[in-house]
């Protein structure tokens, strides 16, 4: 990858009210797309309220692109079924990670930003970026669009790469 930001650690933390694909459950799986990178968490059988816990991490770069989420019901005999998808623009977290860089001690636990749900994003409540132990933070719920029902509850974390372009 050119001129690498930083990295981006997903940590997949768990599906709620998924939809129901198969008899009388699913089997998800999440996959996440960032540009030509591709990443996928292991398939939890027959659960609709999933936990993953899984730490994903994407390389950052410019121009910097959203993250889509696409969430899938695994089938042994046919097609994978679609269990909904979202889009979340890290355009706000990278700028909350440059805010940090200038600020020469910040108290644990401080918000740098907030981010409220609209009609323009997939968030399904309040998002704040926090500093919290050294690491800039952000805990997220995503409402999945193009389905019934289902929300994705992961955490983001900056990682930065020892001589990288600085934010």
């Amino acid at each position: 990858m050119e001129n690498p930001l930083g990295l981006l650690r997903i940590r997949i933390i768990r599906g709620i009210n998924l939809a129901i694909r198969d008899l009388r459950s699913s089997d998800p799986y999440v996959v996440v797309r960032m540009g030509k990178q591709k990443l996928k968490t292991r398939v939890v059988k027959k659960n609709v309220n999933p936990e993953w816990n899984e730490d994903l991490t994407l390389c950052i770069t410019e121009p910097i692109l959203p993250i889509k989420l696409h969430v899938y019901d695994k089938d042994t005999f046919s097609r994978d079924d679609k269990m909904g998808d979202a889009e979340l623009d890290i355009v706000p977290f990278v700028d909350a990670v440059r805010a940090t860089r200038c600020k020469k001690i910040l108290p644990n636990g401080a918000i740098i930003s907030r981010i409220m749900p609209s009609r323009q994003n997939c968030y399904s409540e309040e998002s704040c970026i926090v500093y919290e132990n050294g690491n800039v933070v952000q805990n997220v719920f995503l409402r999945l669009r193009n389905v019934e029902c289902g929300e994705i509850e992961l955490q983001l974390q900056w990682i930065d790469i020892p001589g990288s372009k600085n934010l």
